[in-house]
């Protein structure tokens, strides 16, 4: 068999990485050859620019802030790049609100302020989950269970919060777009809260709720939507495939022994990343069968003595440790 993967040149960051879900974001910058990666600790986002030949690195961190005030000591949760037609932007949710940057992080051109009660309550606040929808959206998801949608304009720092949406009874966990870029598919969105609850949303002027998957009391960490179907990974190590409009399960796979931290998908490959807390990562090739139009899995017996980047056109995948891989599937 042709060797898979290679262990190319580490990038140092600033400081460590908190155990945070999805707590690692790419952006690669075609025109300029450069690949930005970006993640949390504490109240800080460590940020790396790295030219594609691997010879020069610059770093920035960001801190935690609240509207004016220049530092603030609230962790930060997330940081992702949002990818809309016209702009990129870096955004940020923490214990105490969204920060919305310049895709460089070189400035904050929105701040939006969290509810926060007046006196110390049981549940803790904080905002989680981000995704870029169709033309001009960001949506983030908070503690309560809401869905923030932000109509973001093609320059400028004019952003407005243009709907909730109140769905979820559970604080949310992860949100994704569609990524494979068909027109067809109808749902737009998909948000995950720590029931395992999955809504299924459709954009435009007013959000639709196209479906709603109900959970198992079992925390859904990461959650994906490609070609119609939503990808699930769960508390449990399981990952789970729902055809995203009428929430027909597809595929269960038990994939991991421990929590599923994140997952990443290539869109134009099908092939999925998923990554756990049992230090593994591993590699999963998804197809939809032209006789039933149903998605199936595939996995393959790989060794990889050290693996750094998978390289798929247009993707950059980053995993951090080496397995031997072995999967079961349900279909």
């Amino acid at each position: 068999m042709a060797k898979m993967y290679h262990k190319e040149k580490s990038i140092q960051i600033k400081s460590s990485a908190s155990a945070l879900y999805n707590n690692l974001s790419v952006l690669r910058i075609a025109p300029r050859c450069l690949t930005y990666f970006t993640v949390v600790h504490a109240n800080v986002v460590n940020m790396v620019s790295a030219s594609w030949d691997g010879l020069n690195y610059s770093h920035r961190q960001l801190q935690s802030k609240e509207g004016n005030v220049a530092t603030s000591s609230s962790l930060i949760m997330q940081a992702a790049w949002c990818v809309l037609p016209s702009r990129d932007l870096l955004v940020l949710t923490s214990q105490k609100g969204i920060q919305m940057y310049e895709s460089d992080g070189s400035i904050m051109v929105y701040w939006h302020a969290l509810d926060t009660p007046e006196t110390p309550t049981a549940q803790a606040v904080f905002a989680r989950g981000i995704a870029a929808v169709r033309d001009k959206y960001i949506c983030v998801g908070v503690s309560s269970g809401s869905v923030l949608v932000f109509d973001v304009p093609s320059k400028g720092s004019n952003i407005t919060l243009s709907e909730v949406l109140e769905e979820h009874t559970e604080p949310i966990t992860d949100m994704a777009s569609e990524c494979s870029g068909s027109m067809e598919c109808i749902a737009d969105l998909v948000s995950a809260d720590d029931s395992g609850t999955l809504c299924v949303w459709k954009s435009g002027g007013d959000f639709q709720l196209l479906n709603k998957i109900p959970g198992f009391d079992t925390s859904c960490s990461s959650v994906k939507l490609w070609k119609g179907t939503v990808i699930a990974g769960y508390g449990t190590g399981q990952i789970r495939l729902y055809e995203g409009v009428t929430g027909i399960l597809h595929a269960e796979v038990n994939a991991h022994a421990r929590w599923i931290y994140s997952l990443d998908i290539a869109p134009f490959t099908g092939l999925l990343l998923s990554a756990a807390e049992d230090s593994l990562v591993r590699v999963w090739h998804l197809t939809i069968s032209p006789e039933t139009n149903n998605v199936e899995v595939r996995g393959q017996k790989v060794w990889i003595q050290w693996l750094a980047k998978v390289f798929i056109p247009f993707e950059l995948f980053h995993i951090l440790s080496p397995y031997h891989h072995k999967f079961k599937c349900i279909y």
